[in-house]
């Protein structure tokens, strides 16, 4: 057998991770048929049959599965050599991705990044709006802004500060319900809620308000629409003081209840902290995101 293609091999490898051909095209950047041509053509070379089609799904055969694990040392290995030149790479200029969560994305990162343009115009950013933990090993992201410090031995973080959340209704809301202070008063109110499967109401209850699922007016499971939501009137709702201090037509509530408190990491692996470009995103965001304190 002639040498193995890393393309062909690739489209092995995510299609498998992945369950479906469009899935891997999409995260590999490429049309659905050119990825089934290579997985086609890997197939061929090998004289094997690597998977079998189950409705719109990719399932591996016991060939594809007996080889998936070498595929992936292989993709591992890669993965690691990439994260080894790009940290030894000293130019400034470049991309440089960095992941968070929705809100902290559309809320915190843009002034950031506008001001690290100022200072550094051949730095691109890439921003990925997630609620996910990222997966710096597998470079879905250079630099992550999290809430949990991260435990793989690979990965640095640095603690940046506590940040605190209040619960925050519009003005309109306020004008209709009044200005309820004091924690029993939630019993009565609507309220923004994030799921329906009783994760948000649990965290609430044991934040000492005492609401059922009957407060919920309406849900949104990213902050970004859960704002937009409170923001129209529909309830109260939690945020980061920062990004409602800078919200118009927003009211703190509540305000004898506790702050919320969760802290914010700066976390990246740790091949790339030794890339200069790197180095600048890092250590700009870390100031730009403690001064949100």
């Amino acid at each position: 057998m002639d040498k193995l293609d890393w393309n062909q091999l690739r489209a092995f490898l995510e299609t498998a991770e992945t369950g479906s051909l469009s899935a891997a095209a999409r995260k590999l950047g490429l049309t659905q048929p050119t990825l089934s041509r290579q997985v086609a053509a890997i197939e061929a070379r090998m004289g094997v049959t690597l998977f079998e089609r189950v409705g719109k799904a990719m399932a591996l055969t016991p060939t594809g599965l007996d080889l998936l694990g070498h595929a992936r040392a292989m993709g591992s290995a890669a993965d690691a050599l990439g994260l080894a030149a790009t940290g030894r790479a000293q130019a400034v200029d470049g991309v440089v991705v960095v992941s968070a969560s929705d809100a902290v994305a559309a809320y915190l990162l843009p002034p950031l990044v506008r001001q690290l343009r100022k200072q550094q115009p051949g730095i691109v950013i890439e921003v990925i709006s997630s609620n996910t933990l990222s997966d710096l090993l597998r470079r879905e992201a250079d630099i992550a802004v999290r809430h949990v410090k991260p435990e793989q031995p690979d990965l640095i973080a640095r603690f940046i500060r506590e940040a605190e959340a209040n619960f925050y209704a519009s003005e309109e809301w306020v004008g209709a319900h009044g200005h309820p202070r004091a924690a029993h008063e939630a019993a009565a109110l609507p309220f923004v809620g994030t799921d329906r499967a009783g994760q948000y109401l649990g965290y609430l209850q044991q934040h000492g308000l005492p609401v059922t699922e009957a407060n919920f007016s309406c849900y949104a499971d990213h902050s970004t629409a859960h704002w937009a939501l409170v923001r129209m009137g529909l309830g109260i709702g939690a945020m980061m003081n920062e990004i409602a201090e800078q919200t118009p037509g927003i009211v703190r509530v509540l305000g004898d209840v506790p702050p919320v408190l969760f802290p914010v990491w700066l976390v990246t692996h740790r091949e790339l902290r030794t890339s200069r470009r790197i180095q600048v995103v890092f250590e700009a965001l870390a100031k730009g995101l403690a001064a949100g304190s």
